[in-house]
């Protein structure tokens, strides 16, 4: 009886850390989907969500997850401007362009945040990161529960928003057939950008919802959630925003009964290895196909 219960706890705090890692692994398969581009300041983004909470935490002592008032707009307008600055003058040029245009925009966003926040790790304390409730003999953090609560709502959101909106529908047109939708009339430079806002979104929501959870470091944070967030949309099958929510609750699921049943320093690695081992026999992902789809 006391294994399943262990079992039981393990799944379900799995499950939640999993759906954390779904929101970010959505913003980045989101953006790869419509601009093909690898995005490899995504986890900085997350790392700035989680410094917003904790700037906001430190001068106005307020929750971190009342900073999401001011993360959500401030993650979709940065996005977009991002695009439009950096981005949008290259959108013709080789891939690698993209590629090295997006690592310089990690390396600004960690250095700046080096430069004002110094090298040490910053977290935000909440009372409630004691509490938990109880389902039977199985506990469920608060914290993990909040953050499991977010994801779903923005998820869910990101859900109604693609398949329910003229703008959804214009974003999947994009991502489908770029030429077909500009004659059709949509202005895909405009998705574009959107489409960057809403990752960059996404990904400072998850940071927000990170911070009670995680240390974060302005340098080395980053690029280990960059690397989570491509093992999310690769591991699903990249460019499908179905496939990433699979593949984070799959990932969380990996690490936290690998640090539960064979040793926990060693948390990071499992997901790494069981992602080569799916590569090896499932190139392309667990729930991947050859047509890729937002």
């Amino acid at each position: 009886m006391a294994e399943l219960v262990s079992l039981l706890q393990n799944l379900s705090n799995g499950l939640l850390i999993g759906g954390v890692y779904a929101m970010i692994g959505v913003g980045l398969t989101l953006i790869f989907g419509v601009m093909r581009t690898i995005n490899f300041a995504h986890g900085d983004f997350v790392v700035m969500g989680m410094y917003t909470a904790f700037v906001f935490n430190m001068i106005l002592g307020w929750d971190p997850y009342f900073s999401l008032l001011v993360a959500l707009p401030a993650g979709f307008l940065l996005g977009v401007l991002l695009e439009r600055v950096v981005l949008a003058p290259i959108v013709d040029k080789p891939h690698e362009t993209s590629l090295l245009a997006t690592l310089g925009i990690s390396l600004i966003i960690g250095n700046g945040l080096l430069l004002i926040f110094g090298g040490e790790s910053k977290s935000v304390h909440v009372d409630y990161a004691s509490m938990a409730l109880s389902l039977g003999e199985v506990k469920i953090s608060v914290i993990l529960l909040l953050a499991g609560a977010v994801t779903a709502l923005v998820i869910g959101g990101l859900y109604l928003l693609l398949h329910h909106t003229e703008f959804g529908r214009s974003i999947r047109a994009t991502a489908e057939n770029r030429l077909g939708a500009e004659l059709v009339g949509i202005n895909t430079r405009r998705i574009q950008g959107a489409v960057f806002g809403l990752g960059m979104m996404l990904a400072m929501t998850a940071g927000v919802a990170l911070i009670p959870l995680l240390f974060a470091t302005p340098t080395a944070t980053g690029p280990i959630l960059t690397l989570k967030a491509f093992v999310v949309i690769v591991l699903g099958g990249l460019g499908r925003v179905g496939a990433a929510v699979a593949g984070g609750l799959v990932l969380g699921m990996v690490e936290v009964l690998g640090a539960a049943y064979i040793a926990s320093a060693y948390r990071d690695a499992y997901g790494l290895l069981f992602f080569l081992i799916i590569l090896l026999f499932k190139p392309e992902g667990l729930f991947g196909r050859s047509v890729k789809r937002v």
